[in-house]
């Protein structure tokens, strides 16, 4: 099956380096007067910011967002109608037990944070704790900090560590905003862990619109070097029968799985 074409073990780049791509690649959206979105035209894009999203943003959403704004990496956020988009879903569903792969400085966990009933819980991970720990005092400050379980390190050792412990079916929900060239990884691992009738949602999954260009068009060196691995992803969560799945424009491209056995 598709799933298997990717080992466990994938090149990754180290950490400087990723460091100088988000910068360079930063740099080459500002200097492309390009934002996050997927819209051809800006102005729809703030008509839609500024008619439903922004008004209704959560007070602890804006200040993180604000926050987060004025951080190095600001580019890898959660965009705020992706937050508002994971909160309905999350409502909708009645989520309880959930899993964010992917922290950065806490935009989208802690929309999920509110959006979550109050004894709810989300197992959270992030290699950096250091960008976790600049918005942790805006979520102590909200009173959902109860709600996290932050781990720092690589995901995929608790996630076969869940599995091991026999924690199969147990999650309602998992948003993964991570490494993208361990999403086939995670996957292979969160279809257990998730149960039938749960949701997995994939961010990125568009990667900028790349996802759709030649291949010998000039891109950052960060575009090409994960767009391979969100083309596989692509291809093989089209090919899973395990899951329903439907892939949006939202942000950078959310594709949402719901396994159905």
């Amino acid at each position: 099956m598709a799933l298997n074409q990717q080992e466990d073990v994938v090149p990754q780049l180290d950490k400087s380096t990723l460091a100088a791509e988000v910068s360079a690649f930063s740099s080459y959206m500002q200097d492309n007067n390009r934002t996050k979105s997927l819209l051809q035209s800006d102005a729809l894009f703030y008509y839609i910011l500024e008619t439903s999203v922004l008004p209704r943003e959560p007070e602890a959403l804006k200040e993180l967002r604000e926050l987060t704004a004025k951080h190095q990496w600001s580019i890898m956020t959660t965009p705020p109608e992706g937050g508002q988009f994971l909160s309905l879903l999350l409502k909708l569903m009645n989520a309880k037990n959930t899993m964010e792969i992917g922290v950065y400085t806490g935009y989208s966990l802690l929309a999920t944070a509110l959006a979550i009933p109050d004894d709810g819980k989300i197992l959270a991970m992030d290699i950096n704790r250091e960008n976790y720990e600049l918005g942790l005092p805006i979520i102590k400050k909200h009173g959902v900090a109860h709600k996290i379980d932050f781990k720092e390190g690589p995901a995929l050792p608790v996630l076969d560590q869940l599995i091991a412990d026999k924690k199969q079916g147990t999650f309602d929900y998992v948003f993964v905003d991570a490494d993208k060239d361990n999403y086939l990884n995670y996957h292979k691992r969160l279809i257990e862990l998730v149960k039938v009738g749960g949701l997995i949602v994939y961010d990125n999954t568009l990667w900028m619109g790349s996802v759709a260009v030649p291949p010998d068009e000039s891109m950052p060196k960060f575009f090409v070097y994960y767009r391979h691995f969100v083309l596989e992803l692509n291809k093989a969560l089209a090919a899973d029968p395990r899951i329903e799945m439907c892939q949006l424009p939202v942000g950078d491209g959310v594709t949402l799985c719901r396994r159905i056995y």
